[in-house]
């Protein structure tokens, strides 16, 4: 032990150069390809569904009150016809909710591209349910495959981040796992220019916007089978080392692989070989306490901070700027465009940044951006230009959104947690952040009629608390193993902290034939 003690500093400066070596490694077209087909079928879809309801919005429920009065004789009330939309809008967030709530179960069994496959038989359903709703008149036909497209969400908004990573190195992790905010991004975009009224946004094509949804959902199928599943879960769950190998050879375009195997052995063996926690498990253990706290903090500000509240006064600011009615879809592609850069710019500079900055700072300046637009909206009657700086209050809280707390919680909750707990933390973010997506739904406009402008002020508490609560517990997490990571938890949690040498004596007690040089091996650039 004296001798392993002796030669740690000399084995902590190997693993420092091997990091170093593998920060130089590019980005592979394998690693590459399972990141944006495994976003575009999966986060796209769920950005395409936040905004493709609401260019046709009217004709559907033209659409509504058509097949109303052919089957009763009479025309739709108008308590039956808020009843109807509200119900085709808010039953997207129950169905995200029921996908959230079966995950863990279906990764266990299919594991994450497996997962992933599965899910475009949902997106598949849903698009000729949606498609198919107008010609056969039948709204039903519309509900449920909101209903549909909402688990098939559900589900990807837990199964892609855990995938995107288990499969990237740490160095870009962060950069790989924001291909997940980007493509939801895109997804909004995209949705808002297939909805103008030169292309989609027709009263005899608005059944088509819900028809490119088969588009991605294709793709993924074609390509997804032929690239890797999780390596990680190979490994650790299936017990399959040549598969795991074969899997980390590809992604990381290199042949030997020993190091980043052994890495997730070392994970293995520090978890003592546990099977994949229960949601119960993960909220009783003391080890993972303040993680578990930290991604609930995170999802429900992701929900609470206010951005989906924004599309409620887009349209309104820009009518009372004098914009005509006709043009103001195309002034709002400014905020998808926004959304979307945004988004990538955030994860071109996420690894040297890091995640944590990132986050406070991106709620921080909503905070900021939110004040400033209650203030010009209380005001913005009473001079002619104050909706001109409202609009750029609105562009500015989008920007600082996909800055940080668009994408990060995302690719925390992968990072906090270690295999085990890995898809029941995901489980627990998934209902966190479709019950306060509902909750923002069901309540803002009862909070908006109440406060009028001065709604704002709710989301610019919820923007400071969330900001104070990240900076006094949240530690850094770029370029950190997973045990690294979850080690840092360990004061708070108040659970002892393995030192070098009872980790080497970890490592002795299942590989002693790895004791000499082999030994740096433990530590990998994965």
């Amino acid at each position: 032990m004296d001798k392993l003690q002796k030669d740690q500093p000399a084995a902590d400066q190997k693993m420092k150069d091997s990091g170093k070596n593998s920060e130089q490694q590019p980005v592979t077209a394998c690693l590459f390809s399972a990141a944006f087909f495994g976003a575009l079928g999966s986060s796209f879809i769920y950005g395409y569904n936040l905004s493709v309801v609401n260019a046709p919005a009217l004709y559907i429920k033209a659409f509504y009150n058509r097949t109303w009065m052919e089957r009763y004789g009479e025309p739709l009330g108008a308590e039956t016809a808020t009843l109807l939309w509200s119900v085709t809008v808010s039953i997207f967030s129950i169905g995200g909710l029921l996908g959230a709530v079966s995950v863990t179960l279906i990764l266990k069994i299919l594991g994450r591209k497996g997962t992933l496959l599965l899910n475009n038989i949902f997106a598949l359903i849903a698009v000729l349910l949606l498609s198919l709703g107008e010609s056969a008149k039948s709204f039903e036909m519309l509900i449920i495959g909101r209903f549909i497209i909402g688990v098939d969400c559900g589900i990807a908004l837990c199964a892609l981040p855990m995938y995107l990573g288990e499969i990237t190195p740490r160095h870009i992790r962060g950069s790989i796992g924001q291909f997940n905010a980007i493509l939801i991004c895109f997804g909004v975009f995209t949705g808002q220019v297939l909805g103008l009224p030169e292309l989609l946004g027709q009263e005899n094509r608005w059944s088509y916007l819900f028809t490119f949804l088969a588009l991605p959902a294709v793709l993924q199928l074609c390509v997804m089978p032929f690239l890797p599943e999780s390596p990680r879960y190979l490994l650790i769950e299936r017990r399959d080392e040549a598969g795991a190998e074969r899997a980390f050879q590809r992604l990381l375009g290199k042949k030997d692989v020993s190091q980043e195997l052994e890495e997730v052995h070392a994970e293995s063996r520090a978890q003592d070989n546990m099977h994949t926690a229960s949601v119960l498990q993960l909220l009783r253990s003391q080890a993972v306490r303040w993680q578990l706290i930290t991604i609930i903090v995170c999802m429900a500000c992701y929900q609470l901070c206010g951005l989906n509240a924004i599309w409620y006064y887009t349209n309104r600011i820009l009518r009372d700027a004098g914009f005509a009615d006709n043009i103001i879809p195309y002034i709002t592609l400014t905020t998808g465009a926004i959304e979307t850069l945004a988004a990538i710019i955030s994860g071109l500079v996420i690894e040297r940044i890091g995640r944590r900055p990132l986050l406070i700072f991106g709620f921080v300046s909503m905070a900021v951006f939110f004040s400033l637009l209650t203030v010009f909206l209380h005001f913005q009657d009473s001079m002619s230009w104050m909706p001109y700086l409202s609009y750029v209050c609105i562009l500015a809280v989008i920007a600082s959104f996909c800055s940080g707390p668009g994408g990060i919680p995302f690719v925390l909750t992968g990072e906090l947690f270690e295999q085990s707990y890995r898809p029941a933390a995901f489980m627990i973010a998934g209902i966190v952040n479709w019950l306060c997506n509902f909750a923002v739904g069901l309540l803002f406009p009862f909070i908006q009629e109440a406060l009028q402008a001065f709604a704002f002020l709710v989301f610019v508490v919820v923007c400071v608390l969330g900001s104070i609560y990240l900076y006094f517990v949240l530690p850094e997490t770029k370029n950190k193993t997973f045990m690294d990571i979850s080690q840092s938890f360990a004061k708070i949690n108040k659970i002892p902290v393995p030192s070098p040498g009872q980790e080497m004596e970890l490592v002795l007690s299942c590989k002693p034939d790895m004791y000499g040089k082999d030994i740096i091996k433990m530590e990998s650039s994965f």
